[in-house]
């Protein structure tokens, strides 16, 4: 796989954040925060938790830790390439009788897909894991760039599928915001090849980046086969967008998450962007208790 010197892959702190228009997916002021009733003839979606929202707490005892949250319902989880690697110290075959133990499944994580990716694709197929997903890339800076990493993403896709898992990309707003008129993340998703390359919305910051999920889920469906599920909120000063605990915020998630489970998505993934007036572990606990509540047609 050639080198491709621009990307320096960071699991990423901070994105800036912008203020952004409303949109269907987006509740106007004064709507109620539930929009589907509990009636007998709608179901609750499986969902799973993206153990970066447990970074502050995670790395002194990762087993722990990912007890406790498997003990509010989680019973899917995506990991990530932290201090610990993609198993946190216990190794893959480790981690999978953790999930084992827990009665769950590690179906994904994210990784530095640009480093080592043979070998954490043939280590993640050997436990079952379903994807490895691309979690950052930074704003490349023209279209170029975006062009070539498409091409990139393709040749990472066919080392995963040989290997017998599925890549995908994982959206924040930098590839949402246009350059030159064009929006990076169309660019990706029309030069990548549906065979090899899937993306997980991160519906959080498409809507933070004044875009529509609900818009982009019918313009291609089939292609956002999982997603991050976080809320969020009017920052204090009117503008950017802060993080909140699911069903505190303003993303009508009954509705989106019915349009994308009809158009292709299976994975629902549960992430805090941040903590605000709640620990990591409260926070998972909420969320989880929103999810369970949250009933779909």
């Amino acid at each position: 796989m050639p080198e491709f010197p621009s990307v320096r892959w960071r699991y990423p702190m901070n994105t800036s954040r912008r203020s952004f228009p409303t949109a269907s997916g987006i509740l106007p002021a004064g709507a109620p925060l539930t929009t589907y009733s509990n009636a007998a003839n709608r179901i609750q979606l499986q969902f799973g938790l993206q153990l970066y929202s447990l970074r502050d707490v995670i790395v002194d005892s990762p087993e722990e830790i990912i007890r406790k949250a498997a003990g509010f319902g989680y019973r899917q989880i995506e990991s990530y390439e932290g201090p610990l690697g993609m198993y946190w110290g216990m190794g893959n075959i480790g981690f999978k009788k953790l999930m084992d133990d827990l009665d769950a499944t590690l179906i994904s994580s994210h990784a530095d897909v640009f480093n080592d990716f043979e070998r954490k694709a043939a280590e993640a197929a050997e436990i079952g894991v379903a994807y490895l997903v691309c979690p950052w890339l930074g704003s490349l800076g023209n279209l170029h760039a975006y062009r070539e990493m498409a091409d990139r993403f393709n040749e990472i896709g066919r080392v995963a599928k040989k290997a017998g898992i599925t890549f995908a990309y994982h959206n924040h707003d930098y590839s949402f915001r246009e350059i030159d008129g064009e929006v990076p993340q169309k660019i990706l998703m029309d030069n990548t090849d549906p065979e090899l390359v899937e993306y997980q919305m991160d519906i959080y910051w498409v809507a933070a980046a004044g875009h529509d999920p609900e818009e982009w889920i019918r313009a291609y469906p089939n292609r956002f086969t999982s997603s991050h599920v976080k809320d969020g909120k009017s920052g204090n000063d009117g503008g950017d967008m802060e993080a909140t605990i699911l069903g505190a915020g303003i993303i009508d998630y009954p509705r989106i998450l019915k349009l994308a489970k009809d158009n292709g998505m299976k994975y629902f993934i549960v992430e805090q962007e941040a903590h605000t007036g709640t620990t990591p572990l409260d926070a998972a606990r909420e969320n989880a208790v929103y999810m369970k509540n949250l009933r779909i047609s």
